[in-house]
């Protein structure tokens, strides 16, 4: 039996677990969850999905998310 965990590591280096994987480019907040787009504004704190790496245990997968922030000219486009 093989338990999966997925986290997203934060581009300062810290990680936090989540329920569910991502996909490379998804933009999310900072629980992980995935913004709906086009967004409100782009005055808000926001994260792309910009590597995947899984870690393979006995027993256990652990798929990280690695995340980088984004700037307001970058969410412009997403608006």
């Amino acid at each position: 039996m093989t338990l999966w965990e997925f986290h997203i590591v934060f581009p300062e280096g810290e990680s936090q677990e989540i329920q569910h994987r991502l996909a490379i480019g998804d933009i999310v907040d900072c629980n992980g969850c995935p913004l709906p787009l086009p967004l409100p504004t782009n005055r808000m704190l926001a994260y792309r999905v910009s590597r995947v790496r899984t870690l393979e245990e006995r027993g256990l997968s652990r798929i990280l998310h690695y995340l980088d922030q984004l700037s307001a000219t970058e969410l412009l486009e997403f608006t």
